[in-house]
């Protein structure tokens, strides 16, 4: 069971870290409040539970073996977060506010982390150290109470970000953080559509 905790830390901390996805919820929830804030993280939730599955199934051993299998992820990836990039640059130059940088909502959370093949690969650490090789099945109760936890650590983003103070702060400053946004996201999307594009 403590091997199984430690899987447990390991992908939390990955999920915790600051990145699109994080990046998406702090936006929405300062721009759009909480309700959308959360049905964002409830996506993005869900997103990182399929890839748990399909990792604790050895998709990610697979994907690892299929090279161009691997490029084609990556570069649809990098060019969702392009045009996540794209949206939130046409919100910075917005006189007025519109929606957060990359939208919001259940399915915007689902398709950002559906289309990051790096999460196949920090479940595929997470279940490595979580999962003693004695007890393979082991990953497959992994799976379930690390999607609880991005739920938790998704959502605590949402609620802390959504509060008014940070509200008030984004209205003041929105566009530089949309335009902050729109560098970050244009930066991984590049990054991982030169990545696909190398294999």
């Amino acid at each position: 069971m403590d091997v199984l905790l430690i899987g447990l830390a390991t992908f939390s901390v990955v999920c915790a870290t600051p990145g699109p996805a994080i990046l998406t919820v702090i936006g929405t929830a300062m721009a759009q409040g909480l309700g959308t804030a959360l049905r964002l993280s409830l996506g993005l939730s869900l997103a990182l539970g399929l890839w748990g599955v399909l990792a604790a199934a050895g998709f990610g051993a697979l994907l690892a073996a299929a090279p161009t299998a691997l490029a084609v992820l990556k570069a649809g990836g990098g060019v969702y977060l392009l045009w996540l990039a794209w949206s939130a640059g046409r919100a910075a130059l917005r006189v007025r506010a519109g929606t957060a940088a990359g939208g919001g909502g259940f399915r915007a959370g689902l398709l950002l982390n559906l289309s990051n093949p790096k999460s196949v690969f920090a479940w595929t650490a997470a279940i490595a150290v979580g999962t003693p090789p004695e007890a393979p099945a082991l990953a497959w109760l992994l799976v379930p109470m690390a999607t609880v936890a991005a739920v938790a650590i998704n959502g605590t983003y949402a609620v802390v970000f959504s509060r008014p103070a940070f509200r008030t702060a984004y209205a003041r400053a929105r566009r530089w953080l949309d335009g902050i946004a729109a560098t970050v996201f244009a930066a991984f999307g590049a990054g991982l559509l030169s990545e696909g594009l190398r294999r």
